[in-house]
């Protein structure tokens, strides 16, 4: 809380050598360069339905209609979505994919596997002082504020132009209902050995979403009759290193070249087998693979978790004979009973926000007249369980002050303000009875993320 301890760099966070840049600017110049290459992206238009074929075999995507009202009706606006086919298509949603979750759960591909499990990244851009920038900077820091019993850290990137990116991730596996990953992440900047790099800064951006952190033991079966999942879909994010791109970059690339070699063979639709056996031979698994027990060790908690970590890279070279498994995050979460609420300090609106302000500088925007995206199964459950058990958990887990209980008529209700998400997926993830199911919003809806 009120000092910090340098620890030695673990050799999965030494980042000599590597360059700190904007993700989104990337992915905007591969756009660019692969359009130069002939290649048509249709931004705007969200994959919302999954086409087979008689057989059972995917044979491409339709995209969501466009101009349904929120009474489900079509509007004076209405567009109806297009079909894109192909001999294969691949799922590159990121993680917990809406489509990528209904493949896994058609053809059973994770039935050889652990669960996946998950982490909530939250993230915000400031433009901080001349003075206090140092071009190329990293800072990883465990610890405060989350207790002993939560896995998670930080990150400080200073990138160029005096800016910094900051954040903060909490693992999903979480046990206590009153915990709010976004009110950690605040309290976190108040920290002595944080808050000088932003005294006198100006906030610009603000995010959060998901990000697997299951790995090797995670990774569903990869292909299916006319498909394949890749990259975050699949969950190649290597968690020691807290960086996933090379390896869906590589995912992308082997199953790209499995596919052209059934296309020379005359396939179509068939599975690509080629792709998982070029994986598994390829430098992404043996990378995640050596770093498998990082994550689960920190079941032991805090100092636990490190000093096996420790063990594992030092001594064991990650070639532990054993594997720690997985659980599902869902099932973690503990009656609120068990624990007392947790005091978080009001925002100071100088390195602290609240909610609703950060989600305005994520540039968040969605048609209000349209079907609500965030689907309650059974709506009594909000009351009767979540409310009920866990006080309500939705409205702090969620980052994005979408869910929160209302009085209405003398009692309460479970209002979902849909227009304020940011597509984190947190909630699909960690409602304790899976009550909540994400499902694709009105193609060009969301967050806006410059130089995120």
């Amino acid at each position: 809380r009120s000092f910090a301890i340098r620890l030695p760099t673990p050799p999965q966070m030494d980042n000599r050598g590597n360059y700190i840049v904007s993700l989104g600017n990337l992915c905007r110049w591969l756009g660019r360069e692969a359009e130069s290459l002939g290649v048509e992206i249709f931004p705007g238009f969200a994959a919302a339905e999954v086409l087979y074929d008689d057989a059972g075999a995917v044979v491409g995507v339709a995209t969501g209609a466009k101009g349904i009202g929120r009474d489900g009706k079509p509007t004076a606006n209405f567009q109806p979505g297009v079909e894109l086919r192909g001999r294969y298509t691949f799922f590159a949603e990121g993680c917990r994919g809406s489509l990528g979750e209904t493949l896994i759960e058609r053809f059973g591909l994770r039935t050889e596997s652990d669960p996946q499990t998950y982490g909530i990244g939250l993230k915000e851009l400031w433009e901080v002082e001349p003075a206090k920038h140092r071009p190329g900077l990293v800072v990883h820091t465990v610890g405060w504020p989350l207790d002993a019993q939560t896995y998670g850290g930080s990150f400080l990137y200073h990138l160029e132009n005096n800016q910094v990116a900051v954040g903060f991730v909490v693992g999903l596996d979480y046990r206590n209902p009153y915990l709010s990953p976004f009110d950690e992440f605040q309290r976190f900047k108040t920290h002595p050995a944080i808050r000088p790099t932003f005294a006198g800064a100006r906030r610009v951006a603000y995010g959060a979403r998901a990000l697997n952190e299951g790995g090797v033991q995670s990774i569903p079966k990869l292909v299916f009759p006319g498909g394949a999942l890749i990259g975050c879909s699949a969950g190649f994010l290597n968690v020691p290193k807290i960086k996933g791109s090379h390896t869906a970059m590589k995912s992308g690339m082997l199953a790209a070249e499995a596919a052209w070699g059934a296309i020379r063979e005359g396939k179509r639709a068939t599975a690509l087998a080629a792709y998982p056996v070029a994986l598994r031979r390829s430098w992404v698994w043996d990378e995640l693979r050596l770093a498998r027990n990082v994550r689960p060790a920190f079941r032991f908690g805090l100092w636990g978790g490190i000093a096996y970590s420790a063990l594992d890279t030092y001594l064991l070279r990650g070639r532990a004979p054993w594997t720690f498994r997985h659980h599902p995050d869902h099932a973690q979460l503990e009656p609120a009973q068990n624990f007392r609420p947790i005091a978080y300090p009001k925002p100071d609106g100088k390195v602290s926000f609240d909610k609703l302000s950060s989600v305005f500088l994520s540039g968040t925007n969605h048609e209000e007249n349209q079907p609500c995206h965030l689907v309650l199964k059974d709506p009594a459950i909000a009351l009767s369980v979540n409310l009920a058990r866990y006080d309500g958990p939705e409205s702090r887990y969620c980052p994005a002050g979408v869910y929160e209980y209302v009085e209405a008529g003398g009692s309460r209700r479970l209002q979902i303000n849909a227009p304020n998400c940011v597509h984190c997926k947190t909630c699909d993830i960690k409602d304790p009875t899976q009550n909540i199911v994400w499902k694709t919003p009105e193609g060009g809806g969301g967050p806006n993320y410059p130089n995120m």
